[in-house]
């Protein structure tokens, strides 16, 4: 079994499910789902005994105090820490710069939602073989709607191990493209986890984004150890140009592969995927917080308040966030404007 070393990245400003989450503390480190925040959870989903090494976490120095608090005292786990947010591919790279060539990366973002923690490890073990093999390989999660908020993978020829070539990366459709996606088969949704050996990440970013592989390698090597803390040079690190690792790396190595699985993922990218992620009664209603709540006749109605009792009467598709001084409502087809609210951008 080969040794996996868990990447957690940890960022964002937390517009989206605003006012709930903030750029003081986003949606990473918020108990959303269960009583676990999603960063506690993407922690849990890589334990030791199913053959993953301590995590190493990439995150700005806004977020430092939650993670470490959240991280607790996990022996031989490292906190890079950014002096700029430059995108994943430099956040990755900051991580392989730091580790042995030969060990596999598992790349997972902090901010998801996945109910099948086991479909999770198993899909994780086998990407791990894969990667020992040479292949980058993503997690193609089972499309179940046509979703226009995702990238998509096009699933190309078996190969040895479990997994596919990626025959192609698709930017985000529009919903007629998405529904022939469903219709056709063959195509997941690319939730942005990845599996590669450190030395085959470094040779394709070398190859295809030279100046954020050479940038970022001589900022860690300026760089200095505060406990398990890294703080890479910041002068040379802010000159890192920014780009994802989608379009920096993975959609342009002759080596892309990718490993299927269906685990309840969700990027709970707004108010209406988290709703979906929470439990509902038979009439698809949520509430969320110890807090009174009285509805009648609604229908797929969330309520998130920190307090004040929230009553809604015979409203279908809406949601309803109480934080503080704070209100949000909003229709389903609204969520997707929450991060350009005043509030949201200067709170």
């Amino acid at each position: 079994m080969p040794i996996i070393v868990p990447v957690i990245l940890c960022g964002g400003s937390g517009t989206r499910l605003w006012p709930r989450s903030r750029a003081s503390k986003p949606k990473p480190f918020l108990p959303l789902v269960g009583n676990s925040t999603l960063f506690e959870a993407a922690l849990a989903r890589c334990p030791a005994n199913l053959g993953f090494a301590p995590p190493v976490v990439v995150t700005g120095q806004m977020h430092l105090d939650h993670v470490e608090q959240q991280l607790g005292p996990v022996d031989g786990a490292e906190i890079i820490v950014e002096p700029s947010a430059r995108n994943t591919a430099a956040a990755i790279a900051l991580a392989a710069c730091r580790l042995p060539e030969d060990a596999v990366m598992l790349i997972c973002p902090s901010d998801h939602h996945i109910a099948d923690a086991q479909a999770f490890a198993d899909a994780a073990l086998r990407a791990a073989d894969l990667a020992r093999d040479g292949w980058l390989v993503s997690f193609g999660i089972e499309a179940t709607a046509p979703e226009t908020g995702f990238g998509y993978l096009k699933r190309g020829e078996p190969i040895e191990g479990g997994g596919y070539l990626t025959a192609r990366f698709v930017e985000k459709p529009d919903l007629a493209r998405a529904q022939s996606f469903l219709a056709e088969g063959g195509y997941a949704w690319n939730g942005g986890i990845f599996a590669f050996r450190v030395k085959d990440f470094l040779s394709d970013l070398a190859a295809h984004r030279p100046q954020i592989a050479s940038t970022v390698a001589a900022a860690v090597a300026k760089g200095a150890v505060d406990g398990r803390r890294f703080h890479p040079d910041a002068e040379t690190f802010a000159s890192v140009e920014s780009d994802s690792v989608d379009y920096a790396v993975m959609e342009n190595t002759k080596r892309a592969a990718m490993v299927p699985v269906n685990m309840g993922w969700s990027d709970i990218g707004n108010w209406h995927a988290l709703h979906e992620a929470l439990p509902r009664d038979a009439n698809g209603n949520s509430v969320r917080g110890n807090v009174r709540a009285e509805l009648v006749d609604c229908r797929n109605v969330l309520i998130d308040s920190d307090g004040p009792r929230v009553s809604v009467i015979g409203l279908e598709d809406v949601i309803v966030v109480v934080d503080g001084n704070d209100v949000m409502i909003t229709t389903v087809t609204g969520v997707q404007k929450v991060g350009k609210l005043d509030g949201a951008v200067n709170q």
